[in-house]
């Protein structure tokens, strides 16, 4: 059961601000939503091999190798802050 702190955290997570009639209409939604993953859950898959889609892909890799990257100059030139070689943004997690 989604209870309105539940939802009142997410928001707060995203950075939204929601209204009352939005809070109640999200929690609504996140409660179906789990409720489908619950039924998800239920489905059994033995012996069902693990896919990545839903028809055979041909997806090729290719070599991992090493190759000339960006200076931190570079990768940083157009950065709208910076400190050193690091870029600059606004905390998101205060905790």
């Amino acid at each position: 059961m989604i209870t309105r702190e539940d939802v009142d955290e997410l928001a707060a997570l995203a950075r939204l601000r929601l209204g009352e009639a939005e809070a109640e209409r999200l929690r609504g939604d996140l409660a179906s939503i789990l409720a489908y993953v619950d039924k998800l859950r239920a489905v059994d898959t033995e012996g069902v091999e693990p896919m990545t889609h839903a028809v055979p892909l041909d997806c090729p890799l290719r070599d991992d190798a090493a190759a000339p990257s960006l200076s931190a100059d570079e990768a940083l030139a157009g950065a709208p802050a910076r400190e050193e070689d690091f870029f600059v943004v606004p905390r998101v997690i205060d905790k």
